[in-house]
């Protein structure tokens, strides 16, 4: 044996801690990667291609925000042993819940329809072919997925399903970048009273934050207490197992912390590409994210191209069965349905079939005249009237002693970070409608 096959080996002891973290990653990292879905995916082009480097900041901007956002609801999941749906309806008025679900599963829906649009649009641009048909296969596959595979099989699959978003790092890499003017524009906002770029950014920190991703990680908590005979949601546990409580409040941490970089660095990376390749050659206009794949192979190669419509099917796999599960976590809740994918089908009928109806109407909506940009446009729209109510309610739930019971004290940084999201949620809101139309 040479000398180069010994040498420095790896410590076994450094590959288990390294093993136990990558471990710890689970319902974070899962809806991080949910973020970047085809729609979020064409508002980033969008924003890339029309104002080039000068929305790169708002990626830095909204980290924070996002991650302190997700970490309040999964710590909501995890201590309550409910979802977020599920706590409004034991702690607030029906008036409250019911019109946030209805608004949550109107805005998946919509979403839904554009993603599955988007990869039926990207396989015809790879392959030829009817992108109906493969809407279709697209639509029918998650929903088979989603009812019949076991939960934790099924998490492993969306857990290494999350390495699709590499394609588009990769993707950026094959633009021709440069490099100090990117990154002063990561550093320094770029402030303009234009309505176009005022729109902009209001569309791109919507699509960052978005009601749907609460919802998933809270009850992606409650699942794995659910499905674990030796778990307990943590109000239970406080006096017992303290060292247990600390335990997950940290992975809940670094999962969460993790996800919400993976998923700005990637959305990060599609703003970078677009600016590189698109606007700096005169292309200020895409309207889809098939467009923009199509577009990058004049200026970036078609290996470009090929990996950035790739990517679309990959994250619209993942992103698809998590709204279309986000629904019908909030209605199963609402309702006192059972709720859970770790159920089978016949214990969680209405659970399934909220699965099922919201794909499958997504599906429908490509096969009207539904423009799948107007879609996004309601969608995003929906999803900004319903996110600041949540987040209000989710704030006010983290202090709640009724609620949290003996975690209500929440740290200033995490309190104030929640805050600061949904302050700039709202004032997005109000802007959105006051831009609309532009």
């Amino acid at each position: 044996m040479s000398t180069l096959e010994v040498e420095h080996p790896v410590p076994p002891r450094r590959r288990s801690r390294l093993r136990r973290w990558l471990l710890r990653l689970g319902p974070g990292m899962i809806t991080g990667a949910s973020d970047d879905d085809p729609s979020g995916i064409a508002t980033y082009s969008q924003a890339g291609a029309k104002f080039g480097l000068a929305l790169l900041w708002t990626q830095l901007f909204s980290l924070p925000l996002m991650a302190a956002v997700q970490e309040i609801s999964a710590r909501v999941g995890r201590v309550t042993g409910r979802g977020i749906a599920g706590n409004i309806r034991k702690h607030y008025p029906g008036w409250v819940l019911y019109p946030i679900v209805f608004l949550l599963v109107a805005a998946n829906t919509l979403n839904l329809g554009a993603d599955i649009g988007a990869m039926g649009s990207a396989v015809n641009l790879l392959v030829g072919g009817p992108s109906l048909l493969y809407c279709v296969a697209f639509a029918l596959l998650c929903v088979a997925l989603e009812v019949w595979l076991r939960y934790r099989n099924y998490c492993r699959y969306l857990k290494w399903l999350t390495l699709v978003l590499l394609a588009y790092v990769a993707a950026a890499f094959m633009s021709h970048i440069p490099w100090r003017d990117a990154a002063m524009a990561t550093v320094i906002p770029h402030v303009s009273l234009d309505g176009h770029y005022i729109a902009m950014f209001i569309a791109v920190i919507g699509t960052t934050i978005s009601p749907y991703l609460f919802f998933w990680q809270a009850s992606m908590e409650t699942e794995n207490i659910r499905t674990s005979a030796a778990e307990e949601p943590l109000k239970k546990e406080v006096r017992e197992k303290p060292r247990r409580t600390r335990f997950h409040f940290g992975r809940i941490r670094w999962d969460t912390y993790v996800g919400m970089t993976a998923a700005n660095v990637v959305s990060y990376c599609i703003l970078l590409t677009a600016a590189a390749a698109l606007h700096a050659h005169g292309v200020t206009e895409v309207s889809s994210s098939r467009q923009a794949a199509a577009a990058l192979e004049p200026f970036a190669g078609r290996f470009a191209m090929v990996i950035f419509a790739a990517g679309i099917i990959g994250t619209g796999l993942l992103a698809v069965p998590v709204l279309a599960g986000s629904a019908a976590y909030a209605v199963g809740e609402a309702l006192k349905w059972p709720t859970g994918l770790d159920r089978k089908p016949y214990e969680a009928k209405g659970f399934y079939g909220v699965v099922a109806a919201a794909t499958l109407i997504g599906l429908v909506i490509n096969f009207t005249r539904l423009d799948p940009i107007q879609a996004l446009v309601w969608s995003a729209m929906i999803n900004g009237i319903v996110s600041v109510p949540v987040m209000v309610v989710m704030m006010h739930m983290a202090g709640s002693k009724k609620v949290m019971g003996p975690f209500s004290r929440v740290s200033k940084m995490l309190r104030l970070c929640g805050w600061i999201a949904t302050i700039v949620m709202a004032a997005a809101t109000v802007g959105l409608f006051l831009t609309w139309g532009q």
